[in-house]
């Protein structure tokens, strides 16, 4: 049997990579550009929230599109509109056209990440979906990982202004190899008979759309305690993940006196962890313990509980004052943090009844990236009030508990809900399945 669905994942993890590069470049180069424009540290944030702002606010109305329209022309859209981000913020002259820029990222990355965990359930059978969807959400963490370095790098050698076009350039190639390779698995002409059957035996996601408008099925899904479960606590792991993702090269450089490109080399190591935990924990020893029987919902809210509470360790970060106990103790929070994020995303493509992955992954993911418009700004005010950031990790950990007590006592189950049904009458009844 030919293995086309690992090429598509391949394709899809190396748009991730693509896509964090891209939005990473602001926050490596922080410190030129806070120089450049004179801005605070609550300014800075500001701006470094600034994508979170139509990327979260569009996460529902995506989901939908995608459910509608499907993922290649929804990504392939959104890909020209963040590469042309990049270009607009390498020509920025002040903190309008910098506010600007970080908008219109927002609005092209957006689709990505519920376009891929569609195309994952389109691909990919049940019991290799933890490992698909850790195969692409991981490259987060790798792109931080060769993306702090390298950005470093760039930014120093090439001014910020670059740096932001070596990553425009780099998001256009990414564009022509997507546009020619991704197809749906009813129209690619590589898929085998063969695949085609194994994966569609699994228990894939069908194409297509699911009756009743957007907000009828997003409400419908509201009534569901285990979507309020995985929600709050999804959000919870992103309150700590846009902290890192923002503010860990400014940590570095303004609490341990680094230069931009030691901060690099130093912010590399957490993202690295991340990338080895969440493929390993969250992806294949997830499936592997399935696989043996175990029972799938404890296994993966083992993970989900166990991972916010190692994620608690980020309070050590607080009150260290060496660079190496800081990523030591950040390495830690963060390697045990993202081993959930896959296995939230993958949640939809399990308890989403058929059209509605994209609606339920849009929702899950405006919460998650809500935070990143919260995280930033209430960082960069707390730093600016006490000129430290142990009051910003303290703060991560409070949220992170309420996480751990949504995923421990909400998601009680990862059984489909029951679709909405048509009334003769035309209008949708509600099923009664595990609702709140």
């Amino acid at each position: 049997m030919k293995q086309r669905r690992w090429w598509i994942g391949i394709l899809i993890a190396f748009g991730v990579i693509v896509n964090y590069l891209d939005r990473s470049t602001m926050s490596i180069a922080t410190k030129p550009i806070e120089s450049g424009f004179h801005l605070s540290a609550g300014q800075m944030g500001i701006i470094l929230s600034a994508f979170g702002w139509s990327y979260a606010l569009l996460q529902i109305p995506v989901g939908a599109l995608l459910d509608k329209v499907g993922v290649k022309w929804v990504i392939r859209l959104g890909m020209l509109l963040w590469s042309i981000a990049c270009f607009i913020t390498a020509a920025a002259t002040g903190q309008g056209l910098l506010l600007l820029a970080r908008v219109l990222l927002g609005f092209g990355e957006a689709p990505y990440f519920p376009a891929a965990t569609k195309a994952s359930a389109y691909w990919f059978p049940i019991a290799e979906r933890a490992r698909a969807v850790s195969l692409y959400d991981s490259e987060s963490k790798l792109a931080s990982a060769i993306g702090a370095p390298l950005l470093a790098w760039a930014v120093t050698e090439w001014s910020w202004r670059g740096g932001f076009i070596a990553t425009g350039v780099l998001s256009v190639v990414y564009v022509i190899i997507f546009w020619a390779m991704y197809r749906n698995p009813s129209e690619d002409r590589r898929l085998s008979a063969e695949e085609r059957a194994y994966i569609e035996a699994g228990g894939t996601q069908a194409e297509g759309e699911a009756v009743g408008g957007t907000w009828s099925n997003l409400l419908y899904l509201l009534r569901f305690k285990k979507v309020w479960g995985v929600f709050i606590g999804f959000a919870a792991y992103g309150y700590s993940w846009w902290l890192f993702l923002s503010w860990l090269p400014g940590y570095l450089e303004d609490q341990m006196h680094l230069s931009v490109l030691k901060t690099g080399w130093y912010a590399a190591v957490p993202w690295l962890v991340g990338f080895l935990a969440e493929m390993l924990v969250g992806g294949m020893l997830v499936d592997a313990l399935i696989r043996r029987g175990r029972n799938p919902l404890r296994v993966r809210k083992t993970v989900l509980v166990i991972g916010l509470l190692l994620g608690l360790s980020v309070i050590g970060a607080a009150y260290v004052h060496s660079a190496g106990w800081a990523v030591f103790w950040i390495s830690l929070a963060l390697g045990s943090l993202v081993c959930t994020s896959s296995v939230a995303y993958s949640v939809p493509t399990f308890i989403a009844p058929r059209g509605t992955v994209g609606v339920l992954t849009g929702f899950l993911t405006f919460g998650n990236n809500a935070m990143g418009i919260v995280a930033p700004i209430v960082t960069g005010f707390i730093v600016q009030a006490t000129g430290s950031f142990m009051d910003a990790f303290l703060c991560a950990a409070g949220v992170l508990v309420i996480g751990i007590l949504s995923y421990a006592f909400l998601l009680t189950d990862l059984d489909p809900i029951s679709p909405m049904q048509r009334t003769s009458a035309g209008s949708h009844s509600i099923s009664r399945s595990n609702p709140l």
